[in-house]
């Protein structure tokens, strides 16, 4: 019998890893990290198996089966090539890395097809077509790339080659910056297999199109950290910490460890991703110290932005009463501008971030350059929350929220402003090397006050009274709305008074002049589908399907159709901008009725801030369906356009809880 050569050997060792990770599957029953993982300890995660795992959730709708899948994978990661785990969670979250830094990829549609076209020897014409009629450029990559044949293999792509080669194409500029990412998606294309081109040209155009948002990412870390905890050396001593348990145990064990870590890693008391939104950070400190020491390492740093407070909406001063009864709370004005949390890091430098976590320091050198003059010497670093409001200097008043989206969002040179801007401050945050948010707000408050001076229409507090009576605060009301604000911000004082980071709190309640009208609050919704327009609107969108958003399920709800509050140009703006995000057919996470689909399906990729006049129980809308009744959702009653909210991203829609919290009296109105 004839010995094989080193060159056959090779091959057939080739030949065996790529079936083992085209046979990877981290959603089977009773997975074993190291047994049923497709590469050995000390080697790099290929990327394969990430994308294996894409397609796994991509198939499966049940959140809870994903996690379980995710955590799988990860769970591999943490046993055999722990230094690929922060990469693995990148590529899952689809960044390049902490949002305030601002890391972009760039790269266009067009730009993508042409990569396409050139690494696979196909026409672009042929390339256009097909993605138009698939409506996914990654499912035409992979087609494309899986008809190709080459005399010679490149190596095999590694999540960590995968993510430095997207880092790098982020990172050019300049004239011949395309060219390059074009050559570097070319050799990323070329050295794909099976479902790999897929999720590279889905993750460069900025969307995985697999209903994975963060908070199942981390719930599938904590999960695996729970179950295969890190930093144990090799071979492990705790494979599965569940082992041994029948399967239901085992999953309600799941349940309660998954449950208790994702409160360490999420939702304890604003610490670690709330206090420190930096994977780069929190990763390193997971796999060294473990899972409990994150709150000791991971703290409130000036220049690493907080994810904001939020308020629910309120329909009255009664209900105001009736909420805080006997605590003691504030009203303040609720301006109409745009959030700006101000950092004063130890030195001196100062930099600004948006509600999105998003670095506008270049968008408002003028507030830099105030704020040295309005803080106290005593002050060395800080955390501010405030509002950047529109103002006119020469009639010393606020203008709308619209004059403010005229000004240039980056780069703005200070001599050419032409919409100035006042800065609202209303909380402190972090004073001087101390975290502040579990201060409460009178103190907070206090803080600000000795902190800062004010400056007329540059820097200035946020107006307040602190009462309980109903007269009074519905006369500020007025005053707030005659002073060109939107309402009022009612906060508790003392009791329950912390700053809740990332959260939407009931302790900070909005009333708005609207709501004493009974017109109601303004509701956040995503476009999921647009109805062909007719008569006069022929050639353009006549309506639009919306949804709200449920964190839970993860999934988008249908809401209402909406088809008034534009104008002619609106139509034109919507139609131009949609028709590049048209969908063959709906994603798997959105929840329609049948009689209300729409003439095209669109990807949920833009907000629209929606007025109405009032709630009602649906059998046809989806929205927080089974929360007020059974068998029937929630509908907006005559919903109004009123603008896009480009500083929401789709997942910060107003959610099917919130639909529902927006009427007690559901149950006594009459359905659509």
């Amino acid at each position: 019998m004839e010995r094989k050569s080193s060159e056959e050997e090779r091959k057939d060792r080739k030949s065996e890893s790529t079936s083992e990770q085209t046979d990877y599957d981290p959603s089977r029953p009773n997975y074993h990290p190291v047994e049923h993982a497709c590469w050995k300890q000390g080697q790099k995660v290929p990327y394969l198996a990430v994308a294996r795992t894409f397609e796994k959730i991509e198939q499966d709708s049940g959140r809870l089966r994903n996690i379980e899948t995710l955590s799988n994978l990860l769970r591999s990661v943490l046993l055999l090539s722990p230094d690929d785990l922060l990469c693995c969670v990148y590529l899952c979250l689809n960044q390049l890395g902490p949002a305030y830094l601002g890391m972009e990829l760039g790269v266009g549609e067009m730009v993508l097809m042409k990569a396409v076209a050139q690494a696979t020897g196909r026409q672009l014409d042929k390339i256009k077509s097909e993605a138009q009629e698939k409506g996914d450029l990654g499912l035409v990559a992979e087609s494309s790339r899986s008809n190709q044949r080459m005399m010679f293999q490149p190596a095999s792509l590694t999540a960590g080659g995968v993510f430095r080669k997207l880092k790098e194409i982020a990172s050019m500029s300049g004239n011949s910056a395309m060219n390059k990412k074009i050559d570097i998606i070319k050799g990323l294309f070329v050295a794909c297999r099976f479902s790999e081109a897929r999720y590279i040209v889905r993750s460069l155009a900025g969307k995985l199109r697999i209903g994975l948002a963060e908070q199942s990412v981390l719930s599938a870390l904590s999960q695996a950290v729970c179950l295969t905890p890190p930093g144990q050396g090799f071979p492990p001593a705790v494979i599965d910490a569940g082992k041994g348990m029948s399967a239901e145990s085992r999953r309600a064990w799941i349940e309660e460890k998954n449950s208790l870590c994702c409160l360490s890693l999420v939702l304890l008391q604003c610490i670690t991703l709330n206090e420190m939104p930096n994977y780069d950070v929190i990763i390193p400190v997971l796999l060294k110290e473990g899972i409990d020491q994150l709150p000791n390492h991971c703290k409130l740093t000036p220049g690493i932005p907080l994810r904001p407070m939020l308020a629910h909406p309120t329909k009255g001063v009664g209900e105001v009463m009736k909420r805080f009864d006997e605590a003691a709370f504030t009203c303040e004005y609720k301006y109409d501008g745009e959030r700006a949390q101000i950092h004063i890091l130890e030195g001196g430098e100062v930099r600004i971030f948006s509600r999105n976590q998003e670095d506008n320091t270049s968008k408002y050198p003028d507030i830099v350059s105030r704020i040295p003059k309005v803080k106290y010497d005593s002050v060395v670093s800080c955390v501010l929350d405030s509002e950047a409001v529109a103002w006119d200097r020469e009639k010393k008043q606020i203008q709308p929220f619209q004059v403010l989206t005229t000004r240039k969002r980056k780069d703005v040179d200070a001599s050419e402003i032409k919409v100035q801007v006042c800065v609202y401050a209303f909380d402190l945050l972090y004073l001087n090397g101390e975290s502040l948010v579990r201060q409460p707000l009178c103190r907070r408050r206090a803080l600000l006050r000795e902190s800062f001076s004010e400056m007329e229409g540059e820097f200035q507090f946020a107006r307040f009274i602190d009462s309980d009576n109903t007269d009074i605060i519905a006369e500020f009301l007025e005053q707030s709305v005659r002073d060109s604000c939107e309402g009022l911000m009612v906060k508790t004082l003392e009791k329950d008074a912390t700053y809740e980071i990332a959260k939407r709190s009931h302790n900070w309640l909005k009333l708005k002049k609207d709501y004493l009208d009974g017109v109601g609050d303004t509701v956040d919704l995503c476009v999921i589908g647009a109805y062909l327009g007719k008569g006069k609107r022929t050639g353009t969108y006549g309506g639009f399907l919306l949804a709200c958003y449920d964190e839970e399920n993860e999934e988008f709800q249908s809401v209402c159709k909406i088809g008034t509050g534009f104008k002619d140009e609106d139509l034109e703006q919507h139609h131009k901008f949609l028709k590049e995000h048209i969908l063959p057919k709906p994603r798997p996470y959105y929840r329609v009725d049948q009689s209300a689909e729409p003439d095209v399906w669109l990807d949920a990729v833009q907000v629209w801030e929606v007025k109405c006049a009032d709630l009602s129980l649906s059998p046809v809308y989806k929205a927080a369906m089974g929360t007020v009744d059974p068998e029937k959702g929630i509908s907006l009653r005559f919903p109004r356009f009123l603008r896009i909210r480009d500083d929401k991203k789709p997942e910060d829609a107003t959610s099917g809880a919130q639909v529902a919290e927006g009427d007690c009296n559901l149950v006594n109105t009459q359905s659509c």
